[in-house]
């Protein structure tokens, strides 16, 4: 999701659709309409079709990755939330946000 400077929603986008147990990610596609859309900031969600919300070790590598990404951007990460039928996780509420 695309934010501007008031946190306000900008646009959400589906950037990729995963294969049974992963998902291509890569900065320049996570950042190319956030960038076309002037954006200040913005949330990544993606969801774990196997029920457990707790992010994965590729979850933490790819969050550190576009977070990295997007402080050379000049874009603030508010929030990576991972979501499942029975529940969520944030890492913004579990203090992984810096």
């Amino acid at each position: 999701m695309s934010l501007n400077g008031a946190n306000e929603l900008i646009e959400k986008r589906i950037i990729t659709i995963g294969l049974l147990d992963n998902s291509p990610v890569h900065p320049r596609e996570v950042f190319a309409d956030a960038i076309a859309d002037r954006a200040a900031a913005g949330i990544f969600v993606h969801n774990h079709p196997s029920g457990d919300p707790n992010p994965s070790e590729a979850d933490r590598r790819t969050h550190e990755q576009l977070t990295g990404a997007a402080r050379i951007l000049g874009l603030r990460v508010l929030d990576h939330v991972i979501v499942t039928k029975k529940g969520h996780f944030s890492f913004q509420e579990a203090g992984l946000i810096r």
